[in-house]
């Protein structure tokens, strides 16, 4: 089992001591493509999944989705969020187990999703149809200190729905000097480093668990794409995410340092509850 470098009251006390920061944001990594990040007191909760659900959902299946990393922390331990991201309605990114006991501590927690999804997630969280906020490919949703901006994801290909409205995004979190690109789960596709070169993010939150039709679920980049995706668009830092949760789907994190070695390309491979911050970038 892989250990939290920091978690449970450890890692609550540590996002509660930067919060006296006002300068710099800091991104803590919660496991899988799930990260929560804090600038002037906000925090936006992207894709989590804080539970087993998965786990046992499957348990009894030809595809187990068995845990190889501890849980960083449970949801209802987390301290305040103003903000949480769905990039489209997988559960290890749109988890019910995850998501309603958060929102039952926060009231005024604001659900961002891909408007396409809007009657799928209801559904899953049981909430009105009128509490997520809607996104499509082009959109942009403002707030005191952030924008986002969704952008096309491919999982394996680009969906739309019968309005034409995207079922997989991506995230572009922008605030003060800085735009942070968390891809969701993605392939690459025609139109992706343009959506790059518009947005011009300093990092790049991306998956390297690549695409191997034997584990029977929806693919992603793979670590040598993910380098180059981020080297071409000349994306100053790249995180990756998407491996180390279930032994079925992932990949040793190694290839992809090498791969960013052998490009040049500065990167960040963090441990499950650990944390950069601006003053890295």
């Amino acid at each position: 089992m892989i250990k939290a470098i920091r978690k449970n009251n450890d890692l609550v006390n540590d996002i509660l001591e930067q919060s006296k920061d006002e300068e710099n944001f800091y991104l803590w990594w919660l496991g899988q493509s799930g990260y929560l990040l804090q600038y002037k007191g906000i925090r936006i909760l992207i894709d989590p999944y804080l539970s087993d659900s998965l786990t046992k959902k499957y348990a009894e299946t030809d595809k187990p989705h068995v845990r190889i990393s501890e849980l960083v922390i449970r949801p209802e331990d987390l301290p305040s969020i103003d903000f949480i991201t769905s990039s489209h309605n997988h559960t290890d990114h749109l988890d019910a187990e995850t998501i309603l006991p958060i929102m039952k501590k926060n009231s005024s927690c604001k659900m961002i999703i891909p408007e396409a999804n809007r009657q799928f997630v209801c559904s899953r969280l049981n909430i009105d149809t009128e509490v997520p906020i809607g996104l499509d490919a082009g959109d942009d949703y403002a707030s005191t200190h952030f924008t986002i901006s969704a952008v096309p994801a491919a999982h394996n290909t680009i969906e739309k729905d019968e309005q034409g409205k995207y079922k997989f995004l991506g995230y572009m979190i922008k605030f003060g000097q800085w735009c942070i690109y968390h891809s969701g789960d993605t392939l690459l596709y025609d139109g992706i480093n343009e959506a790059l070169k518009l947005h011009q993010p300093n990092i790049a939150l991306l998956p390297i668990n690549g695409n191997d039709p034997s584990r029977k679920v929806a693919g992603n980049l793979n670590a040598q794409e993910a380098v180059a995706l981020a080297k071409n668009n000349m994306i100053p830092m790249i995180i990756p995410c998407h491996y180390d949760l279930f032994e079925f789907n992932t990949v040793n994190v190694n290839g992809f340092i090498k791969a960013a070695k052998k490009e040049k390309q500065k990167y960040c491979v963090l441990d499950l509850g650990g944390k950069i911050t601006s003053r890295e970038i």
